[in-house]
């Protein structure tokens, strides 16, 4: 593993997904002119709108977003993380909210079935029901061993609440976790930096969040915030509040030296 530099990509994507890929496009070249070379998008990219909606366009959404993530990695030469988008399940009648790790030569790396479903009542007044178009994965996450970029692991937003899903990435040598989310305003200024930091520390991973902000549609508003936190929960990048980047150092001596410090995946008792 060598030291690089990673983005976290942050947008307002909305119900169109040719606006959407257009401005995913335009942030990944910022990126990449900026020196990124492994570049995460948020959940839900291609398209952000109601769920029938989304259910209605699975299928051009899935077909155009892999041609997309395919052509911007060979394109750009860079490891891409497609943070979440709908994949229809065959005969189910619902998707697959789905995570795609692309290589730089367009080889699929790692596919992720979000496993946790968003079914809460925010006190905001909003009332999320992802599961009756989303089917749930039924296997945690698995590990993509990068020899320049270390081991990477995906999650998807909700996951970031589920400890467990980290534990088992980190008990397989993760390096680098992936949170892409759509994060709602009112539980994000609350929770998801603290949740991020939490993740990043006591796995001594770092922490690569992507996000969704601002108003999407309708009345979902997006917290914001797109993150890279090292091993030792320090905020190495933070994009605010706008559309834009965040990017910042994956350094393998900072892991060394963290897990140095604090070894406390060692010292774990129950597994």
């Amino acid at each position: 593993m060598k030291s690089y530099l990673a983005a976290a990509i942050q947008m307002t994507s909305v119900p169109d997904l040719e606006k959407n890929l257009a401005q995913a496009e335009e942030l990944i070249d910022l990126a990449v002119r900026q020196g990124a070379e492994l570049v995460g998008l948020p959940e839900n990219f291609p398209f952000m709108g109601e769920e029938k909606d989304k259910l209605a366009q699975a299928e051009a959404i899935a077909q155009k977003t892999e041609n997309f993530l395919t052509k911007m990695a060979q394109r750009y030469q860079i490891t891409i993380l497609g943070g979440g988008f709908p994949v229809p399940v065959e005969g189910a009648g619902k998707v697959y909210n789905t995570a795609l790790l692309i290589a730089p030569n367009g080889q699929e790396l790692l596919r992720y079935h979000k496993v946790h479903l968003f079914d809460v009542n925010v006190p905001d007044g909003n009332t999320y029901r992802e599961s009756t178009t989303v089917m749930a994965g039924k296997v945690l996450p698995s590990i993509y061993p990068s020899e320049t970029l270390g081991n990477i692991g995906l999650s998807v937003c909700y996951d970031v609440r589920f400890p467990e899903v980290y534990r088992h990435m980190s008990s397989k040598g993760a390096d680098i976790l992936f949170v892409p989310a759509a994060f709602t305003a009112f539980t994000g200024k609350d929770h998801w930096q603290v949740l991020l930091q939490a993740r990043a520390i006591e796995n001594t991973c770092y922490v690569i969040a992507p996000a969704q902000t601002g108003l999407n549609y309708d009345r979902r508003q997006t917290h914001g915030h797109a993150m890279i936190i090292d091993p030792w929960g320090v905020i190495l990048a933070d994009a605010g509040e706008k559309p834009g980047v965040a990017i910042a150092e994956i350094n393998p001596s900072r892991i060394e030296q963290v897990r140095r410090q604090m070894p406390s995946l060692q010292h774990r008792v129950f597994h």
